[in-house]
């Protein structure tokens, strides 16, 4: 059913014109749009892709309101270069980069089939795309490729800050990439692995054909863990203290880097998109809605749906922060809905 749903939403947007990217000057009488599958903070504002909407939107990390929306063919996942967003368009076979303070369209560049996932080193843009026969991609920071390599099937992509790891989904395996693209190791992993984060110590890779989620050592590849944490398990990131995991049942589940689970909450949906601001967690699904938890303790900030942008809110005042719990504290950030 999972697979077949996600065909659908493929096959909608294989047919979806393209149109250059502009901002829009009102808002989005529809929230964030149907079917969002990336979420990427640039230091200010979250950015979702509304895939089967061909746009995507801007949203003040702040306080969720609407910021700008941006037309793309098709946009899967997206990444910051530090100037830039970059964005798979999947339907477009190709790579869009906006000025991230603007929206403005710095460049369109041709890159594999499909599109789905990309990654920024610190100097490089690596894409991910997954085609009949997959690929991934190095650009420069003007578009210009530097190389393509094969890999089966390529989902999501994490840098250890030497090399580049990916998970082949139909291999059940990882592969990982030096700057020149050859591969310098291949890790086997759970069944159909997805997504893929860096905790500054170890790789851990979301298991989607299973329940689990795998640690790996990034010294040699070796399985460090493998810890339970629900079916389905797709969208994952760490925050350096604690591993985030999306699974697409509708559960947002937290452990941590030692595998001990924290807590699980109801998202909804099919939640594969995650980002973390600095203090909140953003997670989007396929059903057209984005909602915001706070990090520190799971509790529920914000939603935005396909009826209504996100409900704004404000920063913690100092005394709830002073008496907050010592991870509040630590962070200084955090965030509660305006009444």
């Amino acid at each position: 059913m999972k697979n077949a749903r996600r065909s659908v939403f493929l096959l909608t947007a294989a047919f979806l014109m393209f149109q250059i990217p502009a901002a829009s000057s009102r808002a989005n009488p529809v929230g964030t749009g149907i079917a969002h599958y990336g979420v990427a903070y640039d230091g200010a504002n979250i950015w979702v892709a509304n895939f089967t909407r061909n746009s995507i939107t801007k949203l003040s990390a702040a306080n969720g309101r609407l910021v700008a929306v941006y037309k793309i063919p098709g946009p899967w996942g997206m990444a910051f270069d530090g100037k830039n967003m970059w964005v798979a368009n999947y339907s477009d076979d190709t790579v869009t980069k906006l000025r991230a303070r603007d929206g403005a369209l710095m460049g369109v560049y041709p890159v594999g089939v499909n599109p789905r996932a990309v990654l920024f080193d610190g100097t490089y843009i690596w894409v991910a795309s997954g085609g009949i026969s997959g690929s991934v991609t190095k650009l420069r920071s003007d578009g210009a490729q530097m190389w393509t390599r094969p890999v089966e099937d390529p989902w999501g992509m994490a840098c250890d800050g030497t090399t580049v790891w990916v998970t082949d989904n139909r291999a059940n395996r990882v592969t990982r990439l030096n700057s020149g693209g050859c591969i310098v190791g291949v890790y086997k992993v759970g069944k159909h692995p997805m997504g893929i984060a860096f905790d500054g110590i170890s790789m851990w890779v979301a298991n989607n054909g299973g329940a689990n989620i795998t640690r790996l050592s990034v010294v040699d590849g070796a399985r460090t863990g493998k810890f339970l944490v629900g079916i389905d398990p797709f969208g994952i990131f760490s925050e350096g203290n604690f591993v985030w995991v999306a699974r697409t049942d509708g559960v947002l589940v937290k452990l941590t880097t030692t595998g001990c689970l924290m807590g699980t909450w109801d998202v909804g949906g099919y939640p594969e998109g995650v980002a973390f601001d600095g203090a909140n967690i953003w997670v989007a699904d396929t059903e057209g809605a984005v909602k915001v938890f706070r990090a520190y303790s799971g509790s529920l900030v914000a939603t935005c749906n396909i009826r209504q942008p996100c409900n704004s809110w404000k920063q913690i005042g100092k005394a709830e922060v002073a008496g907050g719990s010592p991870e509040q504290k630590n962070s200084q950030l955090g965030y509660v809905l305006s009444r």
